[in-house]
């Protein structure tokens, strides 16, 4: 539950520390990296709580995230692509800490 709490809090803080002015777009493009759960659609059972995103959903392999840090380079997609990278690292600290390995 922490895990998930963290995925709406982080972007949150960020929001409010370094975009002030316009936290709220702010936010709202940086919770935009939630989208990509979406892949776990794919997967069966739909959630698993002992299962590792990183490395087995698609849009959370070597791939995606390799466009999403590439994403952080131009200043219209570089919110979207905090959210996304930020997503994938929380990820991989739940991978670890739930299953004791890091997946990179």
């Amino acid at each position: 539950m922490l895990h998930i709490f963290l995925h709406f809090l982080i972007p949150l803080i960020l929001a409010l520390v370094v975009y002030r002015r316009r936290w709220f777009k702010s936010f709202m493009l940086l919770l935009a990296g939630l989208l990509i759960d979406l892949d776990h659609l794919l997967a069966t059972p739909i959630y698993d709580p002992n299962r590792c995103s990183v490395g087995f959903h698609p849009l959370h392999t070597e791939i995606p995230i390799a466009l999403y840090c590439l994403a952080l380079l131009h200043p219209k997609t570089r919110l979207l692509a905090i959210g996304l990278c930020i997503h994938i690292i929380l990820d991989a600290i739940d991978c670890s800490v739930n299953d004791g390995l890091w997946w990179f």
